[in-house]
């Protein structure tokens, strides 16, 4: 038996969710639990889709095998601290390198960035895993491994719920600067295409029309500066899909720089980059309705004064 104290990071969530990321009980079981009173909430029968509330009392009849067992301190082990462009009580905005995996992978990668940054804030007093029950601080949007640039991550659950939803709603607009093969036929232009997951080599595929699978696409480009064989642009996505700016501007023959998935090798290799030149620079908060207790971000902007590509043409 296990009794929970429901906290800060865990209320407002429905029973059955909560159960569902604390325990491997099948939803069969759980209901069944549920109606026998081997779960209970304020030592009373409960209903599956209860709304859990701060210091609320959760009793679990439940054997030991259904719990998850997770490594909490797992981030403990990572050598890396976030480069912090922004912080407040709720949210983080850090500058991540490329190179850097965001999240894990499954691989047992430890120097992530979602790790570094329970690092930090566990140091600081912020984050104490043994205390919360469900949540552990998030980001909110990724970004590619060989791509850096600012990404939005949560210190509480309630941040990390507001956050996701106002970037699902694109209320949080993205840009993002690149360095490309060749210029473009136009100083500025709205992209239109169709895009399809590749299933095993995680590549993606680019169509100029519609298809069975695919999904449309567009990406609106200004070109910045050009020297004729390389063009520095400022990406706008009107949509976001996977490897969306590599593999359309690929796609019209203007491949970035360093991008040896959709480009050519042997260019990028002539000119010494290590990662693919993109960087996500600018994050503008435009909230269309309220955020409640993020309300404060409205019509903040953050932008990166240096980009490690820029003026190595």
């Amino acid at each position: 038996m296990r009794t929970l104290i429901i906290g800060p990071n865990d209320e407002g969530q429905r029973l059955d969710k909560f159960l569902q990321k604390i325990t491997t009980l099948p939803e069969s079981l759980m209901h069944r639990y549920i109606r026998k009173k081997r779960i209970k909430l304020n030592h009373k029968r409960c209903e599956h889709k209860v709304i859990l509330q701060k210091g609320d009392i959760l009793e679990l009849f439940v054997d030991d095998e259904f719990f998850v067992q997770s490594e909490k301190t797992g981030f403990l082990g990572t050598t890396l601290i976030p480069d912090v462009f922004y912080e407040d009580k709720n949210i983080l905005i850090v500058n991540k390198p490329p190179g850097q995996l965001a999240c894990g992978n499954g691989a047992g990668e430890i120097n992530t960035l979602v790790n570094s940054i329970k690092l930090y804030l566990f140091r600081r007093g912020e984050y104490n895993p043994e205390q919360e029950n469900s949540f552990a601080p998030a980001l909110c949007h990724l970004i590619d491994r060989n791509t850096g640039g600012l990404v939005i991550a949560a210190k509480n659950a309630q941040a990390l719920r507001i956050m996701n939803q106002k970037i699902k709603n694109r209320e949080v607009k993205k840009t993002y600067l690149c360095l490309v093969h060749g210029c473009p036929p136009k100083e500025e232009d709205l992209l239109t295409g169709y895009l399809r997951k590749g299933k095993n080599n995680n590549l993606v595929e680019i169509s100029k029309s519609p298809k069975l699978g695919y999904k449309i696409i567009k990406t609106k480009y200004r070109v910045l500066e050009t020297s004729g064989s390389e063009s520095l642009l400022e990406i706008n996505l009107i949509t976001g899909r996977t490897h969306q700016i590599r593999a359309h501007l690929a796609s019209i023959g203007h491949p970035l720089i360093g991008d040896n998935k959709y480009g050519d090798p042997e260019k990028n290799k002539a000119c010494g980059f290590k990662f693919q030149a993109l960087c996500a620079n600018e994050l503008r908060f435009e909230f269309e309705l309220s955020a409640g207790p993020l309300d404060y971000l409205q019509n903040k902007e953050f932008k990166l004064k240096k980009i490690w590509f820029a003026g190595k043409k």
